[in-house]
């Protein structure tokens, strides 16, 4: 924890050269999710049915994943680790159809996908086994979030600034989002693992936990419950909403996990579909007043100009009337 605290602080202290993007969007426009790696036993090569599932994965595939077979004769499993440079397995077995796509994704995947295309600012998953205390913990995590959402603020967004444009996608909201996982849900444990970090700091299936997830499947970082206090919540949850002060990923903490998502297209899609802008971003303000419009239809305007029509008529009558009686006057006294 303290390592994360010490990551964030330097990343604010370069803050002199921020946009005013916040992390969480300027992560979901521009970072590209790291590459898990999947190694395929040499066997894996004469399993006709295997290759025909793996081949749109390797050609042009929307997972964030790389295949590689092994030249080792004596491996007999496939083997998903977190990178090529990684040693650490996130998942080990005979490689079918099924297999692959319970790697590939996942319920609590796409619930995950989904929060973020609409927008959330970022999402914290917890893992726990429903016990008292862990009952507790999720309690206060999730009154904490509640409060934060309430007091916190996006960056003023400058729509002038060439640094500072949004890539497609949702609107740029506050929403503080909780997903909540059983530690011994079969269908979640490769996402547990995922969640939990390449260095293995604790074990997911018997330790109760919490992840912040953002961008396109970022975490910046998983606790166990017991040491993620509201401080720390605060720090990393401030952190994700706050000006983006690196902009170079590799030198922002946190991991990523797999998802088999073909960004490009649903973040355009998630334009299209996005509810109608939301006033909660603020933008810089202009103190020029705005000046009123006054439409006039096609009626009004016809009546308008009747108006003036019959005015015109009364003044030309009117104007008669007083002639004729000057006339009438001077004819009178030239009789007398």
């Amino acid at each position: 924890m303290m390592r994360l605290i010490t990551l964030i602080s330097t990343v604010y202290a370069s803050g002199v050269c921020a946009c005013t993007i916040p992390v969480f969007r300027y992560a979901l426009d521009r970072w590209e999710a790291d590459k898990f790696h999947l190694v395929l036993p040499a066997s894996a090569a004469q399993d006709m049915a295997l290759q025909d599932v793996l081949r749109p994965l390797r050609a042009n595939g929307t997972a964030n994943m790389d295949i590689s077979t092994s030249p080792d004769a004596s491996v007999k499993m496939a083997e998903l680790r977190n990178s090529r440079e990684s040693s650490l397995l996130v998942w080990s077995g005979a490689l079918n159809g099924a297999a692959l796509a319970a790697l590939l994704d996942s319920p609590a995947r796409k619930k995950l996908v989904e929060c973020i295309l609409a927008g959330d600012s970022f999402i914290w998953v917890i893992a726990d086994n429903g016990s008292p205390l862990d009952e507790v913990e999720v309690a206060r995590i999730e009154k904490r979030l509640r409060f934060l959402e309430q007091v916190a603020s996006l960056p003023i967004q400058d729509p002038n600034d060439p640094d500072s444009q949004l890539g497609p996608g949702p609107p740029l909201r506050l929403k503080f989002t909780t997903l909540r996982l059983r530690r011994d849900d079969p269908a979640e444990s490769t996402l547990l693992r995922m969640l939990a970090g390449p260095k293995g700091a604790f074990d997911p299936a018997t330790t109760s936990f919490a992840a912040a997830v953002f961008g396109r499947g970022r975490v910046l970082g998983a606790w166990p419950l017991a040491l993620l206090d509201d401080a720390a919540l605060e720090d990393a949850s401030m952190f994700l909403v706050g000006r983006c002060g690196c902009r170079l990923k590799n030198e922002n903490p946190g991991w990523d996990i797999l998802l088999n998502v073909d960004w490009e297209k649903a973040l355009q899609s998630a334009i299209s579909s996005a509810e109608p802008p939301r006033i909660d971003v603020p933008v810089a303000s202009k103190t020029a007043a705005t000046p009123e419009v006054v439409k006039i239809s096609a009626a009004d305007d016809g009546k308008a100009v009747e108006s003036k029509s019959s005015s015109i008529i009364l003044a030309a009558a009117a104007l008669g009337t007083v002639l004729i009686g000057l006339f009438w006057v001077r004819t009178k006294k030239g009789s007398v």
